[in-house]
C-alpha cells in the first residue's frame, strides 16, 4: 500500500485515506489479474515423468489459488464500485460506517467488525 500521510484518530476515512485506499485497491486488482493470468498458463516441468507425478497436487493448488484470487479480485472490484457510487465504508448489514482502522487494514471490507464477527459465527 502507498504509505501516504494518514489522518490520525478519526473514525471515518479522510479524503486522503480514501485516495490511498483507492490506490491500494487498484494495486490489488492488478496483482490478482496478473496472478490469474499466470495460473491460467501451462504448468511447466523439465521432464514428463516429473510433471505426471506432480500434476495432481499442482492442479489442486492452482485451482485453489485461482479461486482465491478470483474471490479477492471480485471483492476489490466491488469496493472500487462502492467508492464510485458513494457507498464505500458503509456496513452492508447494519448500515453504520465501517471504522477507518478496519478499512486501512482490509480496504475491501463490506462489514464492520461487529457484523463480520456475527456473520462468521453463523454456520
Amino acid at each position: 500500500m502507498n504509505r501516504q500521510t494518514i489522518s490520525q484518530s478519526t473514525a471515518q476515512p479522510s479524503a486522503e485515506d480514501l485516495a490511498a485506499l483507492r490506490e491500494n485497491l487498484h494495486e490489488q486488482r492488478l496483482f490478482r489479474q496478473e496472478q490469474l493470468q499466470q495460473l491460467a498458463g501451462p504448468v511447466t516441468s523439465r521432464t514428463e515423468d516429473r510433471l505426471q507425478q506432480q500434476a495432481a497436487s499442482q492442479i489442486e493448488v492452482h485451482i485453489k489459488l485461482a479461486a482465491s484470487a478470483r474471490m479477492v479480485l471480485a471483492d476489490v472490484e466491488a469496493a472500487l464500485k462502492r467508492m464510485d457510487d458513494g457507498s464505500y465504508g458503509i456496513c452492508h448489514l447494519c448500515r453504520r460506517p465501517i471504522d477507518r482502522e478496519r478499512l486501512m487494514i482490509v480496504p475491501q471490507a463490506r462489514y464492520c467488525v461487529r457484523c463480520q464477527q456475527v456473520k462468521e459465527a453463523i454456520p
